[in-house]
Formats: structure tokens, sequence, C-alpha cells
């Protein structure tokens, strides 16, 4: 296949965007829209997953499986978490706060939790400009280690991390017996948006 990369302008010191032309596109989206596309399929895989999760009784959710985690529950209460510590990075707040360390509810509220999350980088991703997402920030991590990131690098970071998870979750659902679990690769999300 024959393609031609014809440079486009962008702002951002760290990424460049080509025009690829291609018999399948005329283009390859920019930083901003591809983030936009992680944060939609991100919600969107987790709110099909954790409809699975739900329709689940509580016992199952809280088994123990062999796993990172020890339960589908302590699966999905990491991944808030870790969303949550991320966000709060990302806003620059002085002291950061798990949710673990004040969240006592039940699957069900953890999972409105951490959906309202998703919304969040949605939201956020949606109104960043170029320069918001090739910004460089300083953080802790959870050792205490000082490092600096552009912010778009943090936030593929964020979904992929997702990504693992759910897989995890698919895996611990299957070892509970569970036969019909939803698709949620980002291609089957990809075909359905055009």
């Amino acid at each position: 296949m024959i393609t031609s990369k014809i440079p486009i302008k962008s702002k951002s010191k760290r990424f460049r965007t080509f025009i690829h032309k291609t018999k399948f596109s005329t283009e390859v989206p920019a930083m901003k829209e591809i983030l936009q596309q992680l944060a939609d399929y991100n919600l969107w895989a987790n709110q099909r997953l954790f409809e699975t999760i739900l329709a689940l009784p509580d016992e199952k959710q809280k088994s123990e499986v062999p796993s990172s985690f020890k339960s589908i529950y302590e699966t999905v209460m990491h991944t808030w978490n870790a969303e949550s510590v991320w966000w709060q990075r990302m806003k620059l707040q002085e002291r950061i706060v798990a949710p673990t360390e004040y969240f006592k509810g039940g699957m069900k509220e953890l999972v409105n939790e951490s959906l309202q999350q998703n919304r969040n980088w949605i939201e956020w991703i949606d109104a960043a400009s170029e320069a918001m997402l090739d910004h460089v920030f300083q953080y802790q991590n959870s050792k205490k280690e000082s490092f600096k990131q552009p912010v778009f690098q943090m936030i593929l970071h964020v979904f992929n991390h997702g990504t693992y998870h759910r897989g995890q979750l698919v895996n611990m659902l299957r070892q509970l017996g569970v036969e019909k679990i939803p698709q949620t690769d980002f291609i089957v999300w990809s075909r359905m948006k055009r």
C-alpha cells in the first residue's frame, strides 16, 4: 500500500502529527482526538463490564479469586483509586487522598464513583487545549519519588491501566463461572462509532 506523509503544524514539542493518506482514511487524528476516543471508550468498556459485575451476587463480587487483587471488588476499587490519584496529581492537589482511605460502600456505589471519575476525564479532555495536554507536570509516586511527565502521557497511562485491569476482571469472572461476558475491545467500540 502506498502512503504519503504530509506534516501538519502542531504547537506540541513532544509529538508531530502527520496526515497519512491511505485507502482507509485521510488523516491520523491529533493527540486530543485520540485521548477523546480513549476516554469515551474507557467509559463504554467499564459500563459494559460493570453491568455484568453488578448482576453477580455480593458474595461472588467479593469472592477470593487468584489475580493481582484478591476479588472483583478490590480490583474495581484499585482502578478507581488509580484514576482518582492520577486525577489529583494532574490537578496539582497538595495532599493526594486515595478513595480507599474513606470509601466503605458496596459494589453499586463503587461502580457509580468509578464511572463518575471516567466522566471527569472525558469532560477535562474535551475542554483541554493542546498546551494543557502537552504541559509537563511534576508529581510524586506512592514511594515519594518525584517525576515530571507531559499530561498526555499520564492520561494514556490511565487508560492503558484500565484496559489491563479489565482483562483481569474478565479472567476473574470466568473463574467464577460467568459465561456471558461482554466484549470490551477498543476495536468493537470503534466499529460501533462508524
